[in-house]
């Protein structure tokens, strides 16, 4: 016999890969933080409160104070998990080949275009941060400044040269 889930516990909570910024290890630590000390008291609070009103079966506002007391536990616990799991980007200072942390200045048909690789969770392509497992991310690492990466897209073939990595 299979035992029904929730909405919740059947997200697809996968990630990719647990790579982060110290920055981001940050803001992780402060969400956490504050869901602990202020969001979770509140809403505990106002599950007992509505509590008190009366039969549970037909209480409506308890039922949903519920629902979202069990929504912060569980962001609660995804933010444990990516905190406990985070390996931070540390960028060596070894510039002679691209690694997951730095910078690197691509040449395109006369254009130059400027890429941070990082984890998938902090890809930004319109800022300029690509994530090491994109098609991309993943032909520029290891490669060293003056060598050309070819990506293929759907109906062509596009030659970038790495002009500098910082």
């Amino acid at each position: 016999m299979q035992v029904p889930k929730r909405k919740s516990e059947q997200r697809n909570t996968f990630k990719a890969d647990h790579f982060i910024t110290r920055a981001k290890f940050d803001e992780l630590q402060k969400q956490l933080e504050k869901f602990k000390k202020n969001i979770r008291p509140e809403a505990m609070k106002e599950v007992s409160r509505l509590a008190q009103t009366g039969d549970f079966s037909e209480n409506h506002a308890y039922q949903m104070a519920k629902g979202r007391l069990r929504g912060i536990n569980q962001r609660i616990f995804e933010l444990e998990e990516d905190i406990k799991n985070a390996k931070i980007i540390e960028p060596s200072q070894n510039t002679n080949l691209v690694q997951i942390g730095h910078t690197v200045t691509l040449e395109l048909e006369n254009k130059t275009k400027t890429y941070q690789i990082l984890g998938s969770t902090e890809s930004k392509p319109t800022e300029g941060k690509i994530s090491y497992l994109s098609p991309l991310g993943a032909e520029l690492l290891g490669r060293q400044v003056g060598e050309i990466v070819t990506l293929k897209l759907a109906d062509k073939r596009v030659d970038y040269k790495i002009s500098k990595i910082e």
